[in-house]
């Protein structure tokens, strides 16, 4: 994927939201071939580290997230990493295959540090990864060595699910893996990241699940209405303490499993799949449970409600259930 093939294909200025196609509206490198101007309203979009910054103020409600990936960048790459959880899990749980990614473009909304995005790529798939935060530095990085393999095509950009910079109708598949929980408006980004399906496109939605195991989790939400707003060098420290104190006995219970479900009482986000490592271990909980108490959000969805919501908008072939919604685009 050349830059001008996916400036020309998908990026559209704000300003021409409600502007017909005919009247050819474009975004143009500037003479710098560090930033791209609007035909039409001549504002500038600054390309920084090769990725494309439609945000004005990183210093936005994700920042600790931005933080957070930058400082565990491979934590959940799998090729960096040297497991398989995040193909795993893509596989698992979107129901695509391989065969489904080659040379399409698919959309990652929300992509974190870019572990499916890198999944997504090395399958020949053309790439459009998303976030707010500057986790889309890492990103970057993370996912640079695929082009060169001549594996897929990967562009990082700096932007709003609530108000992405591309064309609508343009996408193959879109995939967004917890991600909308954190949003200040859950339902917007939910439509607003399913009006970018072309005709017959397919999408994937991941998300918090309301739930009663989560009403029982009183500790952490208890927790949570200290944490958002601290800094991501007090948060890591106190999600350290809490890691040092209750991932032994949560490892320990995760081996008995009468004693499993005890663990999602503890105000760690224990993770223990198995044939990792204790220490990978410690370090995937240690990550999820910076997940758990830094972001400003927490907006658990019902995946019923999910589902009703894409029918509503004209969807078809809505599926669901825990934390997880399928959907098509129709013809």
């Amino acid at each position: 994927m050349e830059k001008d093939e996916f400036i020309s294909h998908l990026l559209v200025c704000q300003c021409q939201k409600n502007i017909s196609d005919n009247q050819k509206i474009t975004l143009s490198p500037t003479a710098s071939i560090n930033s791209l101007r609007c035909s039409l309203c001549s504002k500038i979009y600054v390309i920084g580290n090769d990725v494309l910054r439609f945000v004005e103020d990183a210093d936005n409600y994700v920042e600790n997230f931005g933080k957070q990936w930058l400082r565990f960048r491979e934590t959940q790459i799998d090729r960096l990493a040297g497991h398989t959880l995040s193909a795993d899990r893509f596989y698992r749980d979107t129901g695509w295959s391989p065969a489904t990614l080659e040379s399409k473009w698919v959309l990652d909304a929300g992509c974190g540090a870019g572990r499916f995005t890198d999944v997504i790529a090395q399958n020949g798939a053309n790439v459009i990864a998303v976030d707010l935060s500057l986790a889309v530095d890492a990103c970057q990085r993370n996912c640079v060595d695929i082009e060169q393999s001549g594996r897929g095509a990967v562009q990082v950009i700096q932007g709003d699910i609530l108000n992405l910079p591309f064309k609508q109708g343009q996408f193959d598949l879109v995939h967004c893996a917890g991600v909308i929980q954190h949003t200040p408006d859950p339902e917007k980004a939910i439509l607003h990241i399913a009006s970018q399906l072309k005709p017959g496109g397919q999408l994937f939605f991941n998300f918090y699940e309301k739930s009663l195991s989560a009403k029982l989790q009183l500790i952490k939400y208890f927790l949570r209405r200290f944490t958002p707003g601290w800094s991501i060098s007090t948060l890591e420290a106190f999600c350290q303490m809490l890691c040092v104190i209750f991932f032994l006995p949560s490892w320990g219970m995760s081996k008995i499993p009468i004693l499993r479900q005890v663990n999602r009482l503890l105000p760690i986000c224990s993770v223990h799949p198995k044939g990792l490592s204790f220490t990978v271990q410690y370090q995937l909980t240690l990550l999820d449970t910076l997940d758990w108490y830094g972001p400003r959000y927490e907006y658990r969805q019902s995946h019923h409600e999910v589902a009703a919501a894409l029918r509503d908008a004209g969807l078809i072939d809505v599926r669901s259930d825990q934390g997880r919604v399928w959907a098509r685009q129709p013809e």
